[in-house]
């Protein structure tokens, strides 16, 4: 972010960076353990009757504070990029062991660790779509917009789609500050658009036929069918659970429960949605929303608690659920889905 009269001005691809520092550490966390699992946890450091071990957060504070040095060292937005996915790897190896700071036991392997893990990154995620909202930019904003993409340019030059956005923010104006920016910009070096430009005319039609199939009505109704027998199914089964005495003995009692509570709320919604389907779709898929995110959000943090990393399958699974009724609201004129 920078300052513009002491306030707090939101980066030019802010969202973007946030979002690959999250992905890049849920991959470094699954990849670990995955690795770890497989390798039958060795201890890096340690050996026959030592007491040496250094714990992979170590490495993950090594990499936060190199990206860190990275964005106090270098300028423009290709540092901000580096410096996002580097410090998302490194947090993703600093919160795999949590469990190791919320327990005196071994805590590795600490049940609620998963949850743990799981909620902080659903958080961040939240926080990239939050990030993402379109607001009504401020002249003093404008103009700070378009310095960072010039700076940028001056850095490692400007795509002409770059230029143009960038120019698009200050044309126009009649601040003296804005036309030396416009000037600024005309003389900027230019840059061949990269790789991912080049695929992204293929990745469009490709989400356009994805969005185009998640409209067909056989998709639609498996898409609602699932929504409700999922959460029907778990209140069904926890309920069942509840008044017969059996969840009396788990140790993570208190996590079936909150996965019951959001299981109830989400049947709630999604039936309420299924009885407003004829009347009003626009309302009823947002119910049907609201109830996936119920579970997304809060259920999900409950279930990784108690099936630990074998809950990321399901997570998958409903995460295209939301995809295909996040379509469906899109394709609807005046509603803007907030995923």
């Amino acid at each position: 972010m920078m300052l513009s009269r002491g306030r707090l001005v939101r980066a030019t691809g802010a969202a973007a960076h946030l979002r690959l520092f999250a992905l890049s550490g849920i991959a470094a966390v699954l990849v670990t353990r995955a690795f770890l699992a497989l390798a039958g946890y060795p201890k890096l450091g340690g050996g026959d009757g030592s007491q040496l071990h250094i714990a992979h957060m170590l490495w993950g504070g090594l990499l936060m504070m190199a990206a860190t040095l990275l964005a106090l060292g270098f300028l423009g937005r290709p540092a901000r990029l580096v410096c996002a996915g580097v410090s998302g790897v490194g947090f993703g190896l600093f919160i795999d062991e949590v469990g190791k700071q919320v327990t005196d036991e071994p805590g590795y392997f600490y049940r609620p660790a998963a949850g743990i893990i799981y909620g902080t990154f659903a958080l961040l995620l939240l926080l990239t779509q939050l990030l993402r909202r379109r607001t009504e930019l401020t002249a003093e904003q404008r103009t700070a917009h378009a310095a960072d993409l010039a700076l940028t340019g001056i850095a490692s030059g400007l795509t002409a789609g770059q230029r143009q956005s960038a120019m698009d923010l200050v044309e126009g104006s009649h601040r003296e500050v804005d036309a030396a920016l416009v000037r600024l910009l005309a003389t900027v070096p230019e840059r061949r658009p990269g790789i991912s430009a080049r695929w992204r005319p293929k990745a469009a039609r490709a989400k356009e036929v994805l969005r185009r199939a998640a409209g067909h009505w056989l998709v639609l109704t498996l898409t609602v069918l699932c929504v409700l027998t999922e959460a029907m199914l778990f209140t069904g089964w926890l309920t069942a659970g509840a008044l017969g005495g059996e969840l009396a003995g788990e140790p993570q009692r208190g996590a079936l429960i909150g996965v019951l509570v959001s299981a109830m709320a989400s049947t709630v919604l999604g039936v309420a949605g299924l009885m407003r389907l004829r009347a009003d779709r626009t309302a009823a898929f947002r119910l049907l929303r609201a109830a996936l995110l119920t579970d997304i959000l809060f259920g999900q943090i409950f279930k990784f608690t108690i099936n630990q990393f074998a809950s990321v399958t399901e997570l998958v699974f409903d995460l295209c659920l939301l995809w295909v009724i996040s379509a469906q609201l899109d394709r609807r004129p005046g509603v803007r889905p907030a995923y």
